[in-house]
C-alpha cells in the first residue's frame, strides 16, 4: 500500500469543512393551505464557501419579487421569512434557528435609533453583548472613523441631523463593530444618489477586506453586483429560484475607474442579457418550462 502524501491527507478535512452559507432544497410558502397561499422561493440550492482569512463577496441579482430579500432574512433567522417551509439553511455548519451574533444585517432603510447619538447607535450591539463602556466607546469611535465620518464632529449627532449616506455609514459601522463572520446587505445603497453610491461601494470593499467576512449582497444594479462581487447568483421569479451562478473578475481599481474598463462593460452587458431572458421567461406561463431550461443553459 502506497503512503499518502500531504495533499491527500488534507483533502478529506477540506471536504468536511462547513460552508459559510448553505441552502439545501429551500422553499418558502406564505399562508399555506389558504386562498392567499404564495410561494416566494422554491427549491433553492446555494453554497458559499467559508474563507476565514479572506472572506468572499457574493451578490444576489434578479428582478423585483424574485425572493432576494427572503433569502437574506432566512439566513438572518428573521420572521416571517424564517423558518423555511421546506429544506434547511445552514450557517458555518449549523442549521439556522434564529438570529445570532455570527451574522450581521444592513437594511435598505436607514435603521438607526432616533433617540441615540451616532456613537450610541454604533456601539449598541457592543452594549448588548456586555462590552465595558470604555472599551465599546473606543471601538465605536474607531469604527466611526473607519466608515468615513468624523468622530469629533459626528459622534454626538442624532440621526435626523445626518444625510442618507451618513446614516447608512452609521448602520454599516454598527454591524461591523461586532465583527460577524457573515454580513448580509439588503440593497443598502439603493436610496443614495449615484455619486454617493459609488463612494459607498469603494468604502464597502475597503472595509470588507479589513474584516475578512463572508458578504451576501442584494442589489438591483448589475453594475454594483459586477463591481462588488466575487460571484453573482442570478435569480428568476414566479417563484424565486437560482438560475445561474456566475464567477466574476475581481476589480482592482475604484468603482468610477472600473466602470470604464472593457471587461466590466462586457460583463454588465452579458448579465443584462441573461436577466432580460429570465424576465421574459417568467412572463410566459405557456411553454415556460422549455424557455426556462433554455435560459438556464445560457
Amino acid at each position: 500500500m502506497n503512503a499518502l502524501n500531504a495533499d491527500e491527507l488534507a483533502e478529506p478535512q477540506l471536504l468536511q469543512k462547513p460552508s459559510a452559507i448553505e441552502f439545501s432544497g429551500v422553499t418558502k410558502i406564505y399562508s399555506p393551505g389558504t386562498p392567499r397561499e404564495y410561494t416566494s422561493v422554491r427549491d433553492i440550492h446555494l453554497v458559499i464557501a467559508d474563507h476565514p482569512n479572506r472572506g468572499e463577496f457574493s451578490s444576489l441579482l434578479g428582478p423585483s419579487g424574485c425572493g432576494k430579500s427572503t433569502l437574506l432574512r432566512l439566513i438572518a433567522g428573521l420572521p416571517p421569512q424564517h423558518p423555511p417551509t421546506h429544506g434547511t439553511v445552514q450557517v458555518l455548519g449549523r442549521t439556522v434557528s434564529g438570529p445570532g451574533a455570527d451574522r450581521g444585517m444592513v437594511f435598505q432603510d436607514y435603521t438607526s435609533f432616533d433617540n441615540r447619538t451616532v456613537l450610541d447607535n454604533v456601539i449598541f450591539g457592543l452594549e448588548c453583548n456586555g462590552t465595558s463602556r470604555r472599551r465599546r466607546e473606543e471601538q465605536g469611535l474607531d469604527w466611526i472613523a473607519r466608515v468615513g465620518l468624523d468622530p469629533k464632529r459626528d459622534a454626538g449627532k442624532y440621526p435626523h441631523e445626518l444625510s442618507g449616506g451618513m446614516r447608512q455609514r452609521v448602520a454599516i459601522a454598527r454591524t461591523l463593530a461586532l465583527r460577524p463572520r457573515i454580513i448580509l446587505m439588503d440593497e443598502p445603497f439603493g436610496a443614495l444618489d449615484p455619486s454617493t453610491r459609488l463612494d459607498m461601494q469603494d468604502l464597502l470593499v475597503q472595509l470588507w477586506q479589513e474584516v475578512q467576512a463572508t458578504v451576501l449582497f442584494v442589489t438591483h444594479s448589475i453594475e454594483e453586483a459586477v463591481y462588488l462581487g466575487d460571484r453573482v447568483f442570478v435569480m428568476g421569479a414566479n417563484p424565486g429560484r437560482i438560475m445561474k451562478e456566475v464567477p466574476l473578475k475581481t476589480a482592482s481599481a475604484p468603482s468610477r475607474q472600473t466602470q470604464r474598463e472593457p471587461w466590466f462593460r462586457e460583463q454588465v452587458a452579458d448579465l443584462a442579457d441573461q436577466i432580460e431572458q429570465i424576465e421574459s421567461a417568467s412572463l410566459r406561463p405557456e411553454g415556460s418550462s422549455q424557455e426556462r431550461q433554455r435560459v438556464e443553459e445560457v
